[in-house]
């Protein structure tokens, strides 16, 4: 049973190759696992789609399944053109939603659709809070949806530096805070100016990531809503940068895939890591 990696920026995925309905929660959290098992923020599995070219099921390396990622889409849709030479133009389908995917020689790029503000359909119980206050530190709170939740905090000092914060503790208990029924996606945000904003991310079922796509459209949405930035940003993260564009009220992503190479797994290691 063959597993094909990459990563975007450091976003890590395992492609799985092998027996259908081997995948479940348990396996998924053993194969992810950072010592026992390959490692990777998650695992995408092709599936029948009637309603795209091409489908996909997108674990997280807790067992739960998303219902979007930018960069393992991006990384899918590398797979399928240079490892599967399935062409260079589909539409994915996850089963919760679908996008287009456009693989070029360098990167890839996924149209996101449009972002969603309605709390119900992101869902929250609150869009935005005014005035939060993280150690001393004044920011500001919104929610909204690529099609997964997520949590912005903006903070209102332009020469902050994101690492001095303890945003992985803010980050853990917001993901699983009472405000978001299903979880959330969490990013601590500095907009550098209007071409390029600055983000660290906390992402629900998966942690500190070095790069989020979704992540990165969530903070642009947002940051475009509020006016604060034009229609084409640079997302800097530590894994590196994402480029993103607003087109008619769909938020594009742009990025390069980076193929780690292929693995294989003895269903016996994961009995021994009971």
């Amino acid at each position: 049973m063959r597993l094909w990696k990459a990563h975007g920026l450091g976003n890590d995925y395992l492609v799985w190759e092998g027996d259908a309905d081997f995948l479940t929660p348990q396996n998924v959290k053993k194969i992810c696992h950072r010592n026992k098992g390959f490692g990777g923020d998650g695992i995408l599995e092709p599936i029948h789609s009637d309603e795209g070219d091409f489908g996909v099921r997108i674990w997280n390396p807790d067992g739960s399944v998303a219902e979007k990622s930018g960069n393992g889409l991006r990384i899918f849709a590398w797979w399928l053109a240079k490892k599967q030479m399935r062409g260079n133009s589909f539409c994915i389908d996850t089963t919760f939603c679908r996008v287009q995917a456009d693989v070029f020689d360098e990167d890839v790029e996924i149209d996101m659709g449009s972002p969603i503000f309605e709390s119900q359909n992101i869902p929250t119980t609150k869009v935005i809070w005014d005035d939060v206050f993280w150690r001393d530190e004044r920011a500001k709170m919104y929610a909204v949806s690529m099609g997964n939740p997520h949590c912005i905090i903006l903070f209102e000092d332009p020469n902050i530096n994101l690492d001095t914060l303890d945003w992985r503790i803010w980050g853990k208990e917001l993901e699983v805070h009472n405000l978001f029924p299903n979880r959330s996606n969490i990013q601590f945000v500095q907009i550098i100016d209007r071409n390029n904003i600055r983000l660290r991310i906390w992402e629900r079922g998966a942690g500190e990531t070095e790069a989020s796509g979704s992540s990165s459209c969530a903070v642009f949405a947002v940051s475009h809503r509020l006016k604060k930035v034009g229609n084409q940003v640079q997302a800097h993260m530590p894994g590196g940068i994402l480029h993103l564009s607003m087109k008619e009220n769909h938020v594009f992503m742009r990025g390069s895939v980076t193929e780690v190479g292929y693995v294989e797994l003895i269903s016996s290691s994961l009995e021994e890591n009971e």
